[in-house]
């Protein structure tokens, strides 16, 4: 055994993809120690580098700077004391439920006999005895995903990783499949010696883990190592329990910068800091937080209080306080966020002068200015899709600049400074401002 009981160790990891201008860093200079014992979470926004992370950790992804020791050995290649259960099943569909769990101890040089009388326990120990023969198609969601935890142990790894594993469940098989791992892990009935999480889900990481790693994104870097020390079972409207997850809701929204910061940079431009991601949620959507802060005692709440008021998961909800906070519509400190005066008025407004509240705001950021100068310039203010798909991308990977560019073009046709012709996949600038009788200054 290591020293303290050290299992892994990451040291000043950094991940980037790409060549040339079009290089991106996915997180940088990330360190963690994982000892026995421990349940620890990556938790951070979807883009953070979580899952980036977790690849390194288990062997399947080299990183481009620093190191990932385990058990004090340098990690070269796959790790063979690590699996991973990912949040889709990737179960083989020809199979059945016990030929899915041998699938693993078989590719381990496992004979067969042993392998049948391993899988069959493991599938007893996940509560799936009875379902042996049954394929993936007959089983619901929660019980595959069982199955994949069962494939998992299998090979009884020393480090167990998890990548967002019930994020792909309904609300009510997921919380069941929780509670039955949190036993097995509370009751030593695995033969894990510490198990790694990632998701984005707060209220999730409090529930299960008894360390929180926080990350954040562009690029992904650690911000905050906080112990959780709360016995299980863990009572979720308790006073600790709220304590802290109002705690880690704080860290994760930070605080209002000023506006300079706020807004971000101009994308495409060499040596500057990449542009501030738009974040990807609905104006709709936006509208409603502002109506329910706008009712609210003195403007504000208590951002953690707002998941279950507005029926959001975490990562969205972080996603609109983090949208309201960008167009200086809220502002955000110690976990609260409160109405701006501006915010008032949008949420006030009639539809018409909403539109050009939002307009003006647009204006505003650099994504739109930058944008707009190109379709000007552009033979009859028009530019093709993948145009300004392939400009984006000297500034985002091409997957998070088609989330950019979709998030660009729908807040442009609300506020009605853009608009897209679906069948020749072209953007356009209006040519006129839009003037309604309603008016308001940004």
């Amino acid at each position: 055994m290591t020293a303290n009981g050290v299992i892994l160790e990451v040291q000043n990891v950094s991940q980037e993809y790409g060549y040339g201008e079009r290089r991106f860093t996915a997180i940088q200079d990330v360190s963690l120690t994982i000892r026995e014992g421990e349940y620890v979470t990556l938790l951070g926004p979807s883009g953070c580098g979580k899952s980036t992370l977790l690849r390194i950790i288990t062997g399947l992804n080299r990183p481009t700077e620093g190191k990932v020791l385990y058990r004090g050995q340098l990690l070269q290649g796959v790790n063979p004391h690590a699996t991973i259960v990912f949040q889709t099943f990737a179960l083989f569909p020809w199979l059945t439920v016990q030929q899915n769990v041998e699938m693993a101890l078989e590719a381990r040089g496992v004979l067969p006999s042993a392998r049948t009388v391993r899988a069959l326990k493991l599938i007893d120990l996940v509560g799936l005895d009875g379902f042996e023969t049954a394929y993936p198609r007959e089983l619901s969601g929660g019980m595959r995903q069982k199955v994949g935890f069962a494939r998992a142990l299998a090979v009884e790894p020393e480090l167990l990783c998890l990548d967002e594993p019930f994020s792909a469940l309904d609300v009510l098989s997921a919380e069941s499949l929780r509670g039955e791992l949190l036993e097995l892990w509370t009751s030593n009935s695995m033969p894990t010696r510490a198990i790694l999480m990632v998701t984005h889900n707060i209220e999730e990481a409090v529930f299960m883990s008894g360390r929180i790693v926080i990350m954040e994104k562009g690029p992904g870097r650690v911000v905050a190592d906080l112990t959780v020390d709360l016995p299980h079972p863990r009572q979720r409207k308790s006073h600790a329990f709220l304590s802290l997850v109002d705690r880690v809701y704080a860290i994760l929204a930070g605080q209002t910068q000023p506006e300079k910061i706020e807004l971000g940079s101009v994308p495409g431009q060499p040596g500057q800091p990449r542009p501030r991601a738009l974040p990807a949620i609905f104006i709709g959507e936006l509208a409603g937080l502002m109506e329910h802060l706008d009712e609210a005692p003195d403007n504000w709440a208590d951002i953690y209080r707002l998941r279950e008021l507005l029926h959001v998961d975490s990562d969205h909800l972080l996603a609109l306080t983090d949208a309201a906070e960008m167009l200086g519509f809220a502002t955000i400190q110690a976990g609260d966020i409160t109405l701006t005066p501006l915010g008032e008025t949008f949420a006030e407004a009639s539809i018409l002068a909403r539109k050009e509240i939002f307009a003006a705001r647009l204006r505003r950021l650099p994504m739109f200015k930058w944008l707009l100068d190109m379709l000007r310039a552009a033979e009859g203010n028009r530019l093709k899709w993948n145009v300004v798909h392939t400009a984006l991308q000297m500034s985002f990977p091409p997957d998070e600049a088609e989330k950019q560019l979709n998030t660009v073009v729908s807040w442009g046709r609300y506020a009605e400074l853009l608009g897209y012709d679906d069948d020749d996949e072209v953007i356009y600038a209006e040519t006129e401002p839009v003037v309604h009788q309603a008016t308001a200054s940004g």
